[in-house]
């Protein structure tokens, strides 16, 4: 036998006795419709909480796919660029890049690292709105195998970036003696340094260059024709806090100027020293019994080997 819910027994009362039938109320709607706006990723906190803990980990390309996607978006993006620290893009060559270049000239105002080594669209144009923009914190720039920019675009670097420390200009054949003037002037707490493939520079600039900069601890100089024993002397006069030094393909020095490296620079651990014909044993083994890492194998000593005494560098002049 069933049972009736008291709602249908009342109803069934009242059919019978022809009245109306009674309405129960309705159960209370669990949910009040809300009149408040949608809310939606970019109503949170843009500078305490989507900057520094999203942004961050996003990378370029994902930064301009979202600013793609509606105008809050991009001002979101912009924002974000704007107190972006780091920029790399070096051996990036895509289709149309200058013109996303120009975007990041235009937004970011806080760089201290700047990688664009092997980007063949670079340009003085392009590239001086962003160096005007982030000349006050830039500490770090590497502008390696950059062909089609000029000295014009070293200017606000050496004159005005006055926290540089790491400067890399490998393979910039416009890089001229008077840029090295300039940086002699005005830079002198670099601690990084590559010009590399630089032939443009003469041999007095850097002996007075190296005589300045004296907190350098990584320096290239690979396949440049002006190194000599010389500046090596210079570069261990003065340079003594000196870890890393790149000299392969350097044809014009010899055991002398590595001499001088190994008496004043006690904190050297690399040396590169390939395609040096001039540099023997009689160098290299006292840098060896130190442990440093040499890039040659180690030759027997009488093999091509120099006396100290029977020879004297023509170049070995006092500046």
């Amino acid at each position: 036998m069933c049972t009736l819910h008291p709602e249908e027994e009342a109803h069934l009362m009242a059919m019978a006795s022809g009245g109306q039938p009674t309405r129960t109320a309705s159960p209370r709607p669990l949910f009040k419709a809300s009149t408040a706006p949608l809310r939606s990723l970019f109503d949170v906190c843009w500078d305490d909480v989507l900057i520094p803990q999203v942004a961050i980990y996003l990378s370029l390309k994902d930064l301009f796919n979202l600013r793609c996607c509606s105008r809050t978006a991009q001002r979101f993006v912009e924002a974000a660029l704007e107190k972006r620290q780091e920029l790399h893009l070096s051996g990036n060559n895509t289709k149309n890049i200058d013109v996303g270049f120009r975007v990041l000239a235009r937004c970011c105002q806080r760089l201290e690292v700047l990688h664009l080594a092997c980007c063949r669209w670079l340009t003085d144009e392009l590239l001086l709105p962003l160096l005007t923009n982030n000349k006050k914190r830039l500490w770090a720039v590497n502008l390696n195998e950059c062909v089609n920019i000029t000295a014009l675009s070293l200017q606000p670097i050496i004159v005005e970036c006055k926290e540089l420390r790491v400067l890399k200009l490998s393979k910039c054949q416009w890089l001229t003696t008077g840029a090295v003037d300039a940086l002699t002037l005005h830079q002198s707490k670099l601690v990084e340094f590559d010009i590399s493939y630089c032939g443009a520079i003469g041999e007095r600039c850097l002996i007075i260059f190296f005589r300045k900069l004296n907190k350098l601890t990584v320096l290239s100089l690979a396949n440049t024709p002006s190194v000599t024993d010389q500046v090596l002397i210079q570069i261990g006069n003065y340079c003594r806090e000196l870890e890393h030094i790149n000299l392969i393909g350097c044809a014009t020095i010899s055991d002398y100027g590595v001499h001088a490296l190994t008496v004043h620079c006690l904190r050297l651990q690399t040396l590169l020293i390939r395609r040096c014909p001039r540099v023997t044993e009689l160098s290299l083994a006292p840098l060896r019994q130190r442990r440093l890492y040499i890039d040659r194998p180690q030759q027997d000593v009488g093999l091509n080997a120099y006396n100290l005494n029977d020879f004297y560098p023509s170049d070995f002049l006092v500046y």
